[in-house]
């Protein structure tokens, strides 16, 4: 039985646990990058206590029964609490909206309005109007506009022939993402749709959102990604593949846009992304040292190839506390952004809170404590962090998972497993 908060008070101050409502576990099917197992371990040892996950798995999460598959593997393996999105593609609206009948236990329906792994680029219009037309849940899109992307790219490959990592937001640009939010709005507001937007990355896109409502009353809300806050384009000449991910990570002025807009509340919610691969897979050759990703032709690595994501889900509540201490956001926003508007968005029942009967998913943060990532202590199966050498002002010592400590100071619990998460709709 799950342990809740008997009281809003403690005499040990603990914080709200994170809540990421968008993450790649990457199984079944990609299990030589991660694990439902093994991330979820990173996450509550970062304080992530929830998580929803994608549906760009193998095989994609397209059916009911491929979806209840992966709440099974993750009621027998993770340390979190966990949700799954049903995904779309072109051809099973019908098969979409038979989540309706689930609709108090499954966290939302997923549309790729740009290229995802196997058959789930969502680009007609046919489909997209029957899943916002007649949808009961929410509706998050990644949203990037595929006929853009690709003139970019041809254009670009026949000036310079090799491409490299700074290319990717060249290719993927602020157009491509704005067009593609464009459409996905548009069709929201013509059915009163519950649209949510994933990983905003232009400070074009920001013209889209307002802040005049509460987020109880919106019916249309948007997520910024901590790679999108923390990184700029100009980190490609430090990072280059490491740092590749889908949208792509752009100019400076982007990033400065997307904080005035998350903390005027443009921006409802932040999340990871976090999307492990293996550094053979993002471009790096066997004797990698941590500076330069092999060079295109060496062994057939270049932009093309390099898989897009970053593994990050152990460190967003860390990165966070980093730009508290900068000034840049106050304590009480982080936990807003983090939580407390995570489980309004997605209507989670009793979770986001420390409040009498939800819950007790905690955190306990020494904000005296620096911490920097190192290879010892990078959790994820692919080993590896964008993050890595980083050193954070503070560190998270204890995480509980309903009422249950998962984490302590360095040493995890396995023995009781997260819960399916429920919504209140």
């Amino acid at each position: 039985m799950a342990w809740r908060c008997a009281s809003g008070r403690t005499g040990a101050k603990p914080g709200c646990s994170a809540i990421d409502d968008q993450v790649h576990f990457r199984e079944p099917g990609l299990t030589h990058k991660a694990t439902i197992y093994t991330e979820s371990r990173a996450a509550v040892a970062g304080g992530v206590t929830s998580f929803m996950e994608m549906p760009n798995t193998v095989p994609n999460a397209l059916t009911q029964q491929l979806l209840e598959d992966k709440y099974s593997i993750a009621a027998q393996t993770s340390l979190a609490n966990y949700s799954f999105f049903m995904g779309t593609s072109n051809t099973n609206a019908d098969e979409v909206l038979r989540t309706n009948e689930r609709k108090k236990e499954v966290c939302g329906v997923k549309i790729f309005m740009g290229a995802s792994t196997g058959n789930m680029l969502v680009d007609s219009h046919t489909a997209l109007d029957k899943v916002f037309r007649e949808s009961e849940l929410l509706i998050a899109t990644h949203c990037e506009d595929e006929r853009i992307i690709k003139a970019n790219y041809e254009r670009l490959k026949k000036e310079k022939g090799i491409l490299s990592a700074a290319d990717h937001p060249l290719i993927r640009n602020e157009e491509a993402c704005y067009e593609s939010s464009l459409i996905a709005i548009q069709f929201a507001k013509k059915y009163n749709s519950r649209l949510h937007i994933l990983h905003i990355s232009t400070e074009k896109e920001l013209q889209l959102f307002g802040n005049m409502l509460p987020l109880k009353d919106k019916r249309i809300t948007a997520e910024v990604c901590v790679h999108h806050l923390h990184f700029t384009a100009d980190d490609y000449e430090r990072l280059g593949y490491k740092i590749k991910c889908n949208p792509a990570i752009k100019a400076a002025h982007n990033k400065e846009a997307l904080w005035k807009a998350l903390l005027d509340d443009r921006l409802d919610v932040i999340a990871t992304d976090h999307a492990p691969h293996l550094l053979e897979e993002k471009g790096y050759g066997d004797n990698y040292q941590g500076a330069t990703p092999s060079p295109p032709g060496k062994d057939g690595m270049g932009l093309e190839h390099a898989h897009a994501g970053l593994p990050l889900v152990q460190h967003p509540l860390l990165l966070m506390l980093h730009y508290y201490y900068e000034g840049r956001i106050p304590l009480e926003k982080i936990a807003e952004k983090i939580s407390h508007a995570v489980a309004d968005c997605f209507q989670i029942a009793d979770r986001g809170y420390i409040r009498e009967g939800y819950f007790a998913d905690l955190v306990m943060v020494d904000l005296a404590k620096p911490n920097t990532v190192t290879k010892e202590n990078i959790f994820y199966k692919c080993g590896w962090s964008p993050l890595e050498n980083f050193t954070f002002p503070a560190s998270i010592v204890k995480t509980m998972v309903n009422g249950n400590l998962v984490w302590d100071d360095g040493k995890f619990n396995e023995t009781i497993k997260g819960q399916r998460l429920l919504f209140n709709r």
